[in-house]
């Protein structure tokens, strides 16, 4: 679906929007930077406290991602992402912010077939919203 970009809107405040929606219907909801929610999985695993951290993302209904593929991600740090994915598919709701089109994920991620998987589980059941026009 194309929606024509208002030039007030960004989609920040549309995933903003539904997150604040979900949670005045009682929704679990988590809003990440991409690179911080990575950052906290590697801290996690660091710490040897990675268990308790994926049990905290596993209770939620909503994950919100935003700046996806914004930065390149190491190689531990887009198996865990992808390890949060793999484990939302078909449980739990997930809302991605990116500006960059699928065919280009396998530069931030460095893996094509992890890429290949990962983009599957998200497009699956899913609905892909497109903003034409310039951010602000």
């Amino acid at each position: 679906m194309n929606i024509p970009a208002h030039p007030d809107s960004k989609t920040h405040s549309l995933a903003t929007a539904i997150g604040a929606a979900a949670c005045n219907m009682g929704m679990h909801m988590r809003f990440f930077r991409t690179a911080a929610l990575v950052n906290q999985l590697s801290n996690a695993r660091k710490e040897d406290d990675l268990a308790r951290f994926l049990k905290q993302l596993h209770k939620l209904d909503l994950l919100i991602c935003d700046e996806w593929s914004y930065i390149p991600l190491e190689r531990d740090g887009s198996q865990l992402l992808f390890e949060v994915i793999s484990y939302c598919y078909e449980r739990h709701s997930v809302i991605i912010i990116t500006n960059l089109e699928f065919s280009k994920w396998v530069n931030i991620f460095y893996d094509a077939q992890m890429t290949a998987a990962l983009i599957d589980r998200l497009v699956h059941h899913s609905h892909l919203l497109i903003f034409d026009g310039a951010s602000r």
